[in-house]
């Protein structure tokens, strides 16, 4: 069972307007949802709007119902509706028995079509999509009225009717609202309420060619189950009226009321359900879980904890305003939560060989390293030291500048839970590149201290390389390199080199024989988690995290 999770009471507008209401009276039960379309993957965007609903319901008395609008049959699949889900179930919210779809209503949306039809409120109208658009007006002009406007009833409920029975073909015609074609708000320009659509549908099947559109079915939706309080993001402000109308004019079992609040908008980050499908169909990334996509997903491929989100949406709020939030606020609550939570182990992403001299050929010993530097009840945990060793390449410089304290020639330096070693010598292959080192090891600094109180300015971590394993490490940053990303032609400031794989890196032996998914940290490296494209004898980690946000220091340098 999902443990509830704490927030704070009243803390936005919203939460403040449910707290007056109950206050005065008005509901007895909150009831909200989160209505996701099934035609994509959710994104971290989504995740603001579930864990609203999700979590007025939490904290006040009611309950969110998960319904999924699946009015349009053409983008519609099964495989969005099992991972949108999974995503909710995942960021740690869960419906219980309120599962609902649009389609359990499409009888009732059906009736009530006619009922406007027989109110004079809908008719049937020939004209194309185009010729209905170009006759809608703007902004500064009014539309005009349909010459199929005025259509008598009868004909109206005639034409209707045959359209359910499939004898028309896609597109020959459509029902509209008759609302006012002069009206300011171009969404009450008598908009398209049933449109014709022969498309095998995942749930109902062939049962139905005509569908109801997203403004007619959500409000009578929400009316249907009840819904007190229907939140939605700042784009659907001008289609409230349009949302009254309906409940207004039809016979609901209850009155909801639509809300407004402002979408997340994120740097270096594109949440356009065209553009993410896009990124998937031209091969910029590998699939919805992508660890690069904003979807939560990919996200929870690339191994962010469900609380880190939660927190992020705790901390930004929910306001009216559209502003855009530093992705940065969104990795330092990651790095907060896996920095308490995950178990450190050591890799060598970048290998360089290390032949300790003076210590005995086919000896090998067992150290003792520390779990988690802040809880004592995560463990220890035992690795092997020996005559060979893997060290990070980046460790050591043949020439290093005045402040380069790490491994050099002639230099002393610590290795983690180890020993004090001093470079002795040098290694190269023809190309004159450094593929081995020679050390020599002081014995009296087993644990990395020394008797004689001798002080090194480095501790670097190191993996034997007897028991180490290879695998592959990927490295992720951010998919976009441009902080304001165009949508319009997203793919001129895609990073390219928002993936980097390292083929020959070694791990600890107990993370290659271990099947877990939780993240850990590579000590020195950032945060890693098992891919599921690991496979026997070849584990891959993807990075979660750094621990520092390097990536926008390299943007800067250009």
């Amino acid at each position: 069972m999902t443990e509830p999770v704490a927030t704070e009471v009243g803390r936005d507008f919203i939460r403040d307007i449910i707290q007056a209401d109950l206050d005065q009276g008005k509901y007895k039960e909150i009831v909200t949802r989160f209505p996701p379309e099934p035609n994509g993957y959710l994104h971290i965007g989504h995740a603001k709007s579930i864990a609203l609903n999700f979590g007025i319901a939490q904290e006040f008395p009611g309950r969110c119902h998960l319904r999924f609008d699946d009015t349009n049959p053409v983008k519609e699949e099964q495989e969005y509706i099992d991972s949108i889900q999974a995503d909710v179930r995942w960021l740690g919210f869960d419906w219980g028995k309120n599962l609902f779809f649009a389609s359990d209503y499409f009888d009732r949306l059906y009736e009530w079509a006619e009922k406007l039809i027989q109110d004079g409120l809908a008719y049937v109208d020939d004209q194309t999509q185009e010729e209905i658009r170009l006759s809608r007006g703007t902004l500064t002009e009014p539309g005009k009225n349909s010459p199929f406007r005025d259509r008598p009833v009868e004909e109206n409920l005639d034409l209707f009717r045959r359209m359910k029975a499939g004898e028309f073909p896609n597109g020959a015609r459509v029902l509209r609202a008759k609302i006012d074609m002069a009206a300011g708000n171009i969404n009450l320009r008598d908009p398209v309420l049933y449109r014709i659509l022969h498309a095998h549908h995942p749930r109902t099947g062939n049962a139905w060619c005509i569908y109801p559109s997203y403004d007619y079915a959500h409000g009578q939706s929400d009316a249907i189950e009840c819904i007190t309080h229907s939140i939605c993001t700042l784009e659907f402000e001008d289609h409230r009226p349009l949302y009254d109308w309906f409940i207004e004019k039809l016979p609901v079992p209850s009155e909801p009321h639509q809300y407004e609040f402002a979408r997340l908008n994120l740097t270096y980050t594109l949440l356009s359900k065209r553009v993410l499908t896009q990124l998937v169909r031209d091969g910029h990334v590998a699939g919805w879980d992508d660890p690069r996509m904003p979807t939560m997903a990919g996200m929870r491929r690339r191994g962010v904890p469900p609380a880190a989100l939660r927190e992020f949406v705790k901390r930004i709020g929910v306001a009216k305003a559209n502003s855009v939030v530093d992705v940065g606020m969104l990795e330092f609550c990651i790095r907060e939560e896996l920095n308490r939570t995950s178990q450190r182990r050591m890799a060598v992403l970048k290998p360089l060989k290390v032949v300790i001299e003076n210590y005995p050929e086919g000896k090998t010993e067992e150290l003792e390293a520390i779990n988690h530097p802040d809880n004592a009840s995560a463990g220890t945990r035992k690795i092997t030291f020996g005559r060979e060793l893997y060290i990070e390449q980046d460790d050591f410089m043949e020439n290093p500048p005045k402040k380069f304290f790490r491994l050099s020639p002639g230099n002393e330096v610590r290795l983690r839970y180890a020993y004090f070693v001093k470079c002795t010598g040098v290694v190269k292959n023809d190309a004159g590149e450094v593929v081995e080192l020679r050390c020599t090891y002081d014995p009296a600094t087993r644990g990395g201290n020394a008797p004689d109180g001798r002080k090194v300015k480095a501790t670097m971590h190191w993996l034997p390389a007897a028991t180490s394993v290879p695998a592959e490490i990927r490295i992720y940053n951010q998919l976009f390199s441009n902080p304001s990303p165009d949508a319009s032609n997203f793919a001129a400031d895609l990073n390219p080199n928002s993936l980097e794989i390292l083929s020959d890196a070694r791990i600890e032996a107990s993370v290659a024989e271990s099947n877990s998914t939780e993240p850990m940290q590579f000590e020195r490296q950032g945060y890693f988690v098992r891919d599921k494209d690991s496979t026997p004898g070849k584990p891959v980690f993807s990075r979660t995290i750094g621990l520092r946000d390097t990536f926008a220091k390299e943007v800067a340098k250009g």
